[in-house]
């Protein structure tokens, strides 16, 4: 009884986390919405959600340290309660993102909408793509579709430093639209941390299944 007991808890432990996913999720889809439209109700939206994002981190946190103070589980259990404490962090960090980027989002609300040489809502969908993988890798305990998320990230880390590129020149060439084009960069930024945080999901759903640490044999690679 207490052994079916104990993995009912880590089910619910896994059900709190997928729900601050969803939030997670939706945070960054819609901070990019907000910063397309300028839509000032959506940035106040994600920001409320950040706050439910932050409160989730907490709960989860908790959850999953009593189960290892009072459970004391072994091998994949207590692989998967280790990889469930870093994946909340993840998670609390792209609402912290989200948040970032409406908070340029408002501050740009008054500006004339001009045309930047830029696609920040591609690569937001692109970034979100990479979280909603990482978190189905996580539902359906499929250690190849984790790696999938690996494979996406070079293209967003690519396309951040297109952007970076090209509204430098921007700035030099135009220097009345600065503060857009800098608040492009600052948002092409917080992309790319999503999608890093969507990476790092992804190894720990690995490091779940397979036990293996994979970011030592990316940065061994990196190295090469």
């Amino acid at each position: 009884m207490p052994r079916i007991n104990f993995h009912q808890q880590l089910a619910a432990l896994k059900d709190r986390l997928l729900g601050m996913a969803a939030l997670s999720q939706q945070a960054l889809e819609f901070s990019v919405e907000a910063y397309v439209s300028r839509n000032g109700g959506l940035c106040t939206h994600v920001l409320d959600i950040e706050k439910a994002i932050n409160a989730a981190e907490t709960v989860v946190d908790e959850m999953a340290h009593d189960l290892l103070a009072k459970e004391q589980p072994m091998a994949i259990d207590l692989r998967f309660i280790l990889s469930v404490i870093k994946i909340n962090g993840d998670l609390e960090r792209i609402g912290d993102q989200a948040a970032n980027i409406v908070q340029r989002a408002m501050l740009l609300k008054d500006s004339a909408q001009i045309s930047l040489p830029v696609d920040i809502q591609t690569m937001g969908e692109k970034a979100g793509l990479m979280i909603r993988t990482a978190i189905q890798a996580l539902l359906e305990a499929d250690a190849k579709l984790a790696e999938s998320v690996l494979l996406m990230d070079d293209e967003v880390d690519d396309m951040n430093k297109a952007v970076q590129q090209e509204l430098v020149e921007v700035m030099q060439q135009r220097p009345e639209v600065s503060i857009q084009a800098l608040n492009a960069i600052i948002i092409s930024r917080n992309l790319e941390r999503s999608a890093d945080h969507a990476t790092n999901i992804a190894e720990d759903v690995i490091f779940w299944l397979r036990g293996s640490d994979v970011r030592h044999n990316m940065l061994l690679a990196e190295a090469d």
